[in-house]
């Protein structure tokens, strides 16, 4: 099946050069989130490498109701405009409700399907009405082949605006698993397919709040291999001081250790895209 491009904003996802979704996991207060995207702009003109800023304005999934959820939409809605006015990003977000779908719309530029929301119709369908991209994450549940199903949803109105991400199985060990088969299994929707390395790493039954709910040793063996795989895109959560950010803190990667961790990833991409040839 040919590969199919999806334009979100200045970003070509699926072309051949790699794009990258960065930025914080959860909105924090507007001064993280804006010298997180000045130093995600440096890097990442300076590698000449297309970028999608992410963020999410609630965490509705989080593992206690004491754990940070986030500002809410109005509030994390307005960071996330002020982020693209001064910097130009396009933007991603989460969601997690239907009723939450419109008024997002009006300010990102791709909506994204939480992994273990991938197969709710009434979402997914909502979702793609706007014709808006929509970055579908891979519920772990779903064996990869079967990611065709709710990318059908999306389809069934009319939008091939459509991003695959991969994030790892989880098993019971608590442990999350990246399967490099799933690359290729998703990669025969036609749709360009990210790999969200940062959320691979996380230890699951340890609060993300926790620096040692993770295992950053992996961070560049698993990019290496997610790239050599295939991928279009890089999902890479990244955060001033990871250590004391309120969610994922084991997991995000320092801001200051983006670039050398991204250059040898651009530079096998640009490998592997001859051998796919």
């Amino acid at each position: 099946m040919s590969q199919k491009k999806v334009q979100v904003g200045n970003v070509t996802c699926g072309a051949d050069e790699l794009f990258l979704i960065s930025g914080p996991c959860v909105i924090e207060e507007e001064s993280i989130m804006m010298r997180t995207a000045e130093k995600i702009k440096e890097v990442t003109e300076r590698l000449n490498l297309p970028t999608i800023y992410k963020a999410s304005f609630q965490k509705d999934n989080r593992s206690s109701v004491d754990y940070y959820m986030g500002p809410g939409m109005e509030e994390g809605l307005r960071i996330l405009q002020k982020v693209k006015d001064e910097f130009g990003f396009p933007l991603l977000t989460d969601l997690h409700y239907p009723d939450q779908v419109a008024p997002v719309a009006e300010v990102v530029d791709v909506i994204q399907i939480p992994a273990y929301l991938c197969m709710q119709t009434t979402l997914t369908v909502e979702s793609g009405k706007t014709g808006k991209a929509v970055n579908l994450k891979h519920g772990q549940f779903l064996a990869p082949e079967n990611m065709i199903k709710p990318v059908n949803k999306i389809e069934s109105t009319g939008n091939e605006n459509i991003i695959l991400t991969e994030r790892g199985y989880t098993f019971g060990y608590n442990d999350m698993v990246v399967d490099p088969r799933s690359f290729y299994e998703m990669r025969k929707t036609g749709y360009p397919v990210v790999f969200d390395v940062t959320h691979s790493i996380r230890k699951y039954g340890i609060p993300s709040s926790d620096p040692s709910g993770g295992a950053r040793q992996y961070l560049g063996v698993l990019g290496r291999a997610g790239v050599a795989a295939g991928v279009d895109g890089l999902f890479v959560e990244t955060h001033p001081c990871p250590n004391e950010a309120l969610c994922d803190a084991a997991s995000q990667l320092d801001m200051n250790e983006l670039e050398e961790f991204l250059k040898p990833l651009i530079e096998l991409h640009a490998v592997e895209l001859k051998y796919r040839k």
